[in-house]
């Protein structure tokens, strides 16, 4: 029985690949400015709150633009919205690598957080919907997509940003190219012309009680994630952490751990207990690993071991959450995608402006002491939203199915 997921994951169709090895590409781009963002603020005298806009801006648009993506793509296609979304990136991160100023490359990332939505929330509904194996199977495959984009970006980064802060720019641009042609060739145009989807079906879907209580507590996860990834690079700078070879390492090890996780324990633990009951487990254990980070903060080893174990739990948590997004309602996947990515992907954008504002204010550690209590706010909504989660489960709940129905489908 073991080795039956493993099969289900190799054997895909081509298309599927070829979505898959786009979202590697496209993952990248979340950590790839990590280890570079030190260098930018030197190099263009920004402060570290400015130069965390990077992040910002970028997951803000991304975020807005997830509410839409579904509406687009179930008009002019799946194929198309990836490709749109795939040359957008492309765009903007040459765009970036040729600013002069900190503020054209924080504009410049809101345009490739836009073309971000675009693929990654119609991705994770293609592979979904074409991949062999069932949900679960197609669920693993994209996170593993995720961890090792997320792996790969900080290298990459650190090794072209220790030639200069615009390489990883220049390098994520070209990637995507390749993704891109690697679209045009092997995913086939859908033979029917996909169902229109209302715009405002995502809005209407966060009111079914299981994808709303799934993507609060997922508005309050993404800000222990982005802490950890966007603030770390500045905790370490002063343990003589700084250069971006270095960061790249540190955030490769992360990134890994993440895919590990996400592949291979994730499923172990989801088939010995319920989803549900795996983030009630984890979720508490990523706390804890925040506050050992906040305890660490004068100890160079102490917080790297804290960075590369936090991957090793987001990595299940990731996994879980997406699964339990995928099977929560009766909504179409891009529907649920759309909705639960766009409130998650806010709640990342808060978190790495917040983060150097309240070091600069509180101290170096109270960022993740922060991120900490937000993790704890997303156990507490889904321990208190529990009842709503049975189909999230692979049951079926009267209660829920009822709600489900007098909330209105899109």
């Amino acid at each position: 029985m073991t080795a039956e997921p493993a099969r289900s994951i190799l054997h895909q169709p081509t298309a599927v690949w070829a979505v898959a090895f786009a979202c590697v590409i496209a993952f990248m781009g979340i950590g790839l400015v990590d280890p570079i963002l030190p260098a930018i603020a030197r190099d263009l005298a920004a402060s570290p709150t400015e130069t965390e806009m990077l992040f910002t801006s970028y997951l803000v648009i991304t975020g807005i633009a997830m509410f839409f993506t579904s509406w687009l793509s179930s008009r002019i296609g799946a194929k198309r919205t990836l490709l749109i979304g795939l040359a957008l990136i492309i765009a903007f991160a040459l765009a970036a690598g040729l600013s002069q100023d900190v503020e054209s490359i924080i504009g410049f990332r809101a345009g490739w957080g836009l073309g971000n939505a675009l693929f990654i929330s119609t991705a994770l509904a293609t592979i979904v919907g074409a991949a062999s194996g069932g949900t679960s199977s197609a669920i693993i495959l994209y996170e593993a997509a995720l961890g090792l984009g997320i792996a790969i970006g900080p290298l990459i980064g650190g090794l072209l940003g220790s030639l200069s802060w615009r390489g990883p720019f220049f390098g994520s641009a070209t990637l995507m190219a390749v993704g891109f042609v690697a679209i045009v060739v092997m995913l086939k145009s859908e033979p029917t012309r996909p169902a229109p989807i209302r715009v405002s079906a995502p809005f209407r879907a966060l009111a079914r009680p299981g994808l709303g209580v799934l993507a609060a507590a997922a508005f309050f996860y993404n800000i222990g994630f982005f802490v950890l990834l966007a603030y770390t690079p500045f905790a370490l700078v002063p343990l003589g952490l700084g250069s971006a070879v270095t960061l790249g390492l540190v955030f490769f090890g992360w990134g890994l751990s993440l895919a590990i996780t996400s592949v291979w324990v994730a499923p172990i633990l989801t088939r010995r207990m319920p989803r549900t009951r795996v983030l009630w487990f984890v979720l508490p254990l990523l706390t804890l690993d925040l506050l050992a980070a906040a305890g660490s903060i004068g100890s160079a080893v102490g917080l790297v071991a804290c960075v590369v174990i936090g991957g090793l739990l987001l990595g299940v948590l990731n996994t879980v959450l997406t699964e339990c997004v995928m099977e929560a309602t009766d909504l179409p996947r891009s529907v649920a995608s759309s909705a639960y990515s766009g409130v998650r992907f806010l709640g990342g954008a808060i978190a790495p402006p917040a983060a150097t504002l309240l070091a600069a204010s509180v101290g170096p550690a109270s960022p993740f002491v922060a991120a900490a209590a937000a993790v704890l706010v997303a156990v507490a909504i889904l321990l208190a939203g529990h009842r709503h989660l049975a189909r999230a489960n692979g049951q079926v709940d009267p209660l829920e199915e009822a709600e489900a129905i007098g909330a209105g489908d899109s």
